[in-house]
């Protein structure tokens, strides 16, 4: 087993607080990554193969998570759970506050060493996507785009979502040129993401 399985596997993934406003958000200078994605695009599932338990709430409704939620694995590195964007049944001032706290993140967290992007393999990039990567390219942020429910395509039609990626990564200075796909159900690059992860502490 790798090192960086076993220290997800055998260390106890807590969580630290639920962050509504920038004061809330820790000052503590532990590396963190932070997961961010469309409203239902199998984010919370995805931390939970990670961390190989069930700390982040997974939900049938969009945009479920309304806050930045910080976990800490072993307090050696925290695990960044943001809103989704795009979608959710919410209104339109509270998207707008979740959007306004999650850059203003982005901008001051010196901590925050990798954002990891999610994109549903089954759609692509969307509009609001790229959107985002523009904003991090703008703040510095170093991202790397994780393809979420890989199961769920036949290998052509994933094929053809991941150059469809490559072309637009091409266009931004702040994303990392390498791809993961995963897929939580099956554990499709579960160990792959963890070994990243670990390779930052």
């Amino acid at each position: 087993m790798k090192k960086s399985d076993e220290f997800f596997i055998n260390n106890k993934t807590t969580f630290l607080l639920g962050a509504v406003k920038l004061d809330d958000i820790p000052v503590k200078r532990t590396p963190e990554v932070a997961f961010i994605g469309r409203s239902n695009v199998g984010k919370s599932s995805l931390i939970n193969a990670i961390t190989n338990e069930k700390i982040a709430i997974t939900s049938k409704l969009p945009g479920r998570t309304k806050q930045l939620n910080f976990f800490t694995v072993d307090d050696k590195i925290n695990i960044v759970d943001l809103p989704g964007y795009g979608y959710a049944k919410v209104g339109k001032q509270q998207v707008e506050n979740w959007t306004e706290l999650m850059f203003k993140y982005f901008l001051g967290r010196v901590n925050l060493r990798k954002l990891f992007l999610l994109i549903d393999s089954r759609h692509g990039f969307k509009k609001n996507d790229e959107d985002i990567m523009s904003i991090l390219d703008k703040s510095g942020v170093l991202y790397q785009v994780i393809l979420t429910k890989t199961d769920k395509i036949n290998k052509q039609e994933f094929e053809k979502v991941k150059k469809s990626i490559m072309a637009v990564a091409n266009k931004h200075t702040a994303m990392f040129p390498e791809i993961i796909s995963t897929s939580s159900s099956k554990g499709y690059g579960i160990d792959e993401i963890r070994e990243v992860i670990y390779d930052l502490i």
